[in-house]
């Protein structure tokens, strides 16, 4: 395929980023149902989908084989063959949870690797007028799928055997990777996978001198952004006096389009504010909002409040992050899927920590407790960010300007 073929709408390029959003949903919705169906305790679910989950924050490990050798399309096809195929192999025989953690986790390593490869593939394809346009349809997708596989794999897993349960789910999730014929694949580095690995590294100490792939770390690695409520909220119904039909509506139906609207809210947003200044803005504006429950009744209708909420500012953070990650990439970047990897691994790493301790301050004071941590440390550490950050730029262009090497300090 020519690289000089003309690119394709945007909007089809994000939409590559289905298949891991399919497996997300799979990993947190379906997985767990079809456990809690063969009678394992609640406790030991919940330890299976987080570490099934995991790879989104280490399988950066891996990634420099994406950039060599093969073309970025090559690799996507493979890693989401792969994703499939462990899903199928879940559905068809789930009667071991160690069998199931064992294949969950060799695909969610997949689904992580399948999402640096087209990151990077589309992410060095496109301007940098493009950046936030394609975040916003990376974070739909991934929205979007999640919540359609939760409703497609729960259904065809009740109503058919396991064998043709699991072929439609295999087949559903490698479904749009026939969008990939449409988008023009850049040749491969013919390197050898080792060199690359030696290169990643090297890579990695000369990446994090510039100054906006530092601060793209510091904005993900630290909580600015990550409302991991979304992962708590669903199991705090009994809270609220929500009833499971309730609980399932606005976590499932609910959350979808509360992502698809905050996602959406982005291309707005983006004509109007810089990258970096807009994420720590979600990230204030939506811990307010978090604080602003506090003062209202543990009720239902407050329940899908909070649950609508949370959801639509994280998927406005998902897509900013995203949009911030397009654009540290650049057009025509050679290691484009590792750093695209590296950078979504930081982003959902905050998620894990964070799910942590907002359940520490749930033992603290009830659900309570878990609004006023989650807000309170993202809106801490984004107020903070947002002194230091423009003194460090200010610092670093002086040094630039002087001659001096750039500092990391805003001495």
């Amino acid at each position: 395929m020519s690289e000089t073929r003309p690119l394709p709408p945007i909007w089809l390029m994000g939409l590559t980023n289905s298949v891991f959003g399919l497996m997300g949903g799979f990993a947190v919705v379906t997985v767990p149902e079809m456990l809690a169906a063969r009678g394992i305790p609640g406790g030991h679910i919940a330890v299976i989908t987080a570490v099934s989950m995991s790879p989104a924050f280490w399988s950066f490990l891996l990634a420099p084989m994406l950039d060599v050798r093969f073309s970025r399309r090559a690799y996507a096809v493979a890693f989401g063959v792969l994703t499939a195929a462990a899903a199928g192999f879940t559905v068809f025989d789930h009667r071991k949870p160690a069998m199931v953690e064992a294949v969950m986790v060799g695909g969610y390593v997949a689904a992580s690797l399948y999402q640096g490869a087209v990151g990077g593939w589309t992410g060095s394809l496109i301007s940098k007028e493009q950046d936030s346009r394609l975040g916003v349809w990376f974070a739909v997708a991934n929205t979007g799928a999640s919540g359609s596989m939760i409703l497609f794999a729960g259904s065809v897993v009740r109503r058919f055997s396991p064998i043709e349960a699991a072929c439609m789910v295999a087949c559903g999730m490698m479904l749009p990777m026939l969008l990939f014929f449409a988008i023009p694949a850049p040749r491969p580095d013919r390197q050898l996978a080792r060199e690359s690995f030696g290169r990643f590294w090297a890579g990695v100490a000369a990446l994090i001198t510039r100054r906006e792939v530092q601060i793209a770390l510091i904005l993900f690695l630290l909580p600015c952004a990550s409302f991991s409520l979304t992962n708590v909220l669903g199991g705090v119904g009994k809270d609220f006096s929500a009833s499971q039909r309730v609980v399932s509506f606005f976590a499932g139906t609910g959350a979808v389009a509360a992502g698809l609207a905050g996602s959406f809210l982005l291309q707005p947003l983006a004509r109007r504010f810089p990258l970096r200044p807009l994420y720590l803005g979600v990230g204030i504006i939506g811990g307010f909002f978090t604080l602003s429950l506090l003062a209202l009744p543990r009720v239902p209708w407050c329940f899908g409040l909070a649950v609508t909420g949370e959801n639509l500012f994280q998927a406005l953070s998902f897509a900013t992050a995203n949009a911030l990650t397009f654009e540290v990439i650049g057009p025509g970047n050679p290691l484009a899927a590792t750093l695209f990897t590296l950078l979504m691994a930081a982003s959902n790493f905050p998620i894990f920590y964070m799910g942590i301790i907002d359940g520490h301050g749930y033992d603290w004071k009830g659900i309570s407790g878990s609004f006023i941590t989650d807000a309170g440390i993202s809106i801490a550490v984004c107020a903070a960010l947002s002194w230091i950050l423009p003194k460090w730029q200010r610092a670093a262009r002086t040094d630039e300007a002087s001659g001096a090497p750039a500092r990391m300090s805003a001495d």
